[in-house]
């Protein structure tokens, strides 16, 4: 039986990033992701994910833009994954299956000021450490939701909350959600190619979760 076909986007930065992409892979060995990774897309031309996926075997493919629906459907067809997993993208997905995409959101969508336009990737972590230092939450953690063409508004599938330490800073918030995300994305996405969490893609009523995820 084939497995399920996977590309993934994650942009990294001209001088580094693409760790999500490195431990989704590693899954892919250790037996944790039962799927195929078919390649890796970046915003960035050369790179850390660029760096990665040579090292890794796994095709690349630099996408500059522009990001409409037509552009990224013509990835999928061109690669023939049938799953998208966001992991470290920092641009706005159009035109993919919400059904078979998924993203890791580095704060608990329960916190709406943490996810939308405008709050990704450091500027998140950041954002929270002034949260927890003004006293206005009490807890951080990760988000795994499927991905609609509204940023952050796909249904979500799991939120892991992480214990706060006092003063954390921006730095500090980012390795501790981290450290979760490297450890439940792959659990995760490995259940929603296989069929254990879906949806219809249109009604959120639809999502079903193991209990235990919730």
């Amino acid at each position: 039986m084939e497995k399920p076909k996977i590309i993934v986007f994650a942009s990294g930065t001209k001088d580094g990033g693409g760790s999500g992409f490195e431990n989704l892979v590693d899954a892919t060995k250790t037996g944790v992701l039962d799927a195929d990774i078919l390649a890796v897309v970046s915003n960035h031309e050369h790179g850390g994910v660029r760096e990665r996926a040579k090292r890794l075997g796994v095709s690349f493919i630099y996408f500059p833009g522009p990001y409409e629906a037509d552009d990224y459907r013509r990835i999928m067809q061109r690669t023939g994954a049938e799953w998208a997993v966001l992991s470290g993208w920092l641009r706005l997905v159009k035109g993919l299956n919400p059904a078979k995409t998924v993203n890791i959101h580095p704060s608990l969508f329960s916190q709406r000021k943490f996810h939308g336009p405008g709050m990704y990737g450091k500027k998140v972590h950041d954002a929270v450490a002034a949260a927890l230092e003004r006293g206005e939450i009490n807890e951080i953690g990760c988000t795994i939701h499927f991905v609609t063409s509204e940023m952050d508004e796909g249904p979500a599938i799991f939120e892991y909350r992480v214990p706060v330490k006092a003063n954390m800073s921006g730095a500090e918030v980012e390795s501790a959600v981290r450290a979760i995300e490297r450890k439940w994305e792959p659990i995760i996405v490995n259940q929603v190619v296989h069929g254990e969490i879906r949806w219809d893609g249109k009604d959120r009523k639809s999502l079903v979760v193991p209990p235990n995820f919730k």
